[in-house]
């Protein structure tokens, strides 16, 4: 599926730097994740939200990673 302004949740997921559960966990769970937009079956996720959060919540370092 492709809408402008809309990621599927692997693309997301890809552009968050995790997996497609967690996308759906951290909509589940952090109150200020975005949230999806449903087209069928299919849930799509705002860039523009999804760009916001991850600016909001940088991505962890790994503790192996020096």
């Amino acid at each position: 599926m492709n809408m402008p302004g809309y990621l599927t949740t692997d693309q997301a997921a890809e552009r968050l730097g995790i997996n497609p559960q967690s996308v759906y966990n951290l909509a589940n769970r952090a109150s200020d994740f975005p949230k999806p937009v449903k087209v069928g079956r299919t849930s799509l996720w705002p860039v523009e939200g999804i760009d916001a959060w991850r600016a909001a919540h940088p991505a962890r370092r790994r503790r192996d990673a020096k």
